[in-house]
């Protein structure tokens, strides 16, 4: 009898089920979303490495970012199949209390505008990421004082194991597949198919943020003290009180949330300083954009390869060559020199260079404004498949 009780068939543990769930899916899909993009994941942790004087690791960011994503999934897909029950919930515990801090850091001390948890595809707030890490952190805990009623759903061990290694080397792979390429997804404002100008200005029948101006005021009569908005400066006449006057400079205050601008920061210009912005982004032909955002750290063989294929190109075909760089114009002249470019040189901020593509050197078609593709250098085209595709249908 005493057997039959021992053995009786223990309860399903429904809570226990729902945070596995909710936390499984939640890191496999965190996980994967910093994976389709670990080059950008690698920039925001290079902001967290600045925070914290820790800006050695910026050359190693972008390798930190691809494990990181690969942990997140590893532990997600591991947790929903059972697999290693007790490493999982250490694992799960300890990568959260370290996100809730980091989160909580730069929400609190306002270093990090956004902590990048989905990367660019769902933007949260310092605040909302804290808040959603505390709801994982209840979770988490859930998982880790149960984490012995945990059982693997499948059982044999060799096939476990086989499971968990291919798990493991997927997630990894996804990392390193979109650093040496591109994301699977382009989640920026410069993505394929996107036309530039329309992006950087407000469309019609849309408004932009709204903000007041608040005054403060002081009566040089009595010593007292205020302060109030622009409207209500306006509107009551306070200005016609000569008793009264304004300290200091007005303090600005966002009354409501508009239309963000997608591109705001971009500004093309040459040696000079000159302004050429609208005139390549609204140039009605062909553009071919070499963006080399550093030329200190940029594939010189690649570059090599694509001043060939645009030298064969432009023999036939009306296509400005241009190279978009941050580096000084000093580095960009010396390159030219030692390959012989054809293109012209042109300058940006390294910031709008980055979220152009992630490649030094990437590669971008231009017409009208309008992305036409995108190549990172280790998939670049030949000259035969941009004209097929592209050129001679323009002809």
């Amino acid at each position: 009898m005493s057997e039959v009780i021992n053995h009786k068939p223990q309860k399903t543990n429904y809570l226990l089920w729902f945070a596995r769930l909710f936390t499984g899916f939640l890191f496999i899909f965190s996980g994967f979303i910093k994976a389709n993009d670990p080059t950008g994941f690698g920039y925001k942790l290079e902001e967290y490495f600045h925070v914290f004087h820790t800006d050695f690791l910026n050359d190693y960011a972008t390798g930190i970012a691809i494990v990181v994503c690969a942990l997140e999934i590893i532990l997600g897909l591991w947790l929903l199949l059972g697999f290693y029950k007790k490493l999982v919930a250490w694992g799960l515990l300890l990568l959260i209390i370290f996100f809730t801090f980091l989160t909580f850091y730069s929400a609190f001390f306002e270093v990090v505008t956004s902590c990048g948890c989905f990367g660019d595809a769902i933007p949260l707030t310092p605040w909302q990421s804290f808040g959603k890490d505390l709801v994982l952190l209840a979770f988490i805990l859930i998982i880790f004082v149960y984490r012995n009623q945990i059982t693997p759903v499948i059982k044999e061990p060799f096939n476990r194991t086989l499971i968990a290694t291919i798990t493991a080397i997927i997630s990894f792979a996804i990392g390193i597949y979109t650093f040496m390429y591109l994301p699977f997804i382009d989640f920026l404002p410069y993505k394929v198919g996107n036309n530039i100008p329309s992006l950087m200005v407000l469309p019609e029948g849309k408004e932009g943020d709204v903000y007041e101006q608040i005054y403060s005021m002081k009566n040089t009569k009595t010593g007292a003290t205020k302060k109030i908005t622009d409207k209500i400066y306006m509107s009551e006449k306070v200005w016609e009180d000569t008793a009264w006057e304004i300290i200091g400079e007005p303090q600005s205050r966002l009354v409501k949330k508009g239309y963000q601008i997608p591109i705001t920061d971009l500004l093309i210009t040459d040696a000079e300083g000159n302004d050429h912005t609208q005139e390549i982004i609204n140039n009605p032909y062909y553009n071919l954009i070499i963006v080399a955002k550093d030329l200190s750290k940029t594939n010189l063989e690649a570059i090599e390869r694509v001043n060939k294929i645009a030298t064969k190109l432009t023999q036939d075909y009306n296509l400005r060559i241009v190279l978009l760089t941050a580096s000084s114009s000093e580095d960009a002249d010396y390159l030219s020199d030692k390959l012989q470019l054809i293109s012209e040189i042109f300058y940006a901020d390294l910031i709008p260079l980055k979220s152009m593509i992630r490649a030094n050197p990437g590669i971008i078609l231009l017409k009208s404004g309008t992305v036409m593709q995108k190549w990172h250098y280790n998939a670049l085209p030949d000259a035969t498949e941009i004209e097929n595709r592209y050129l001679s249908l323009d002809k």
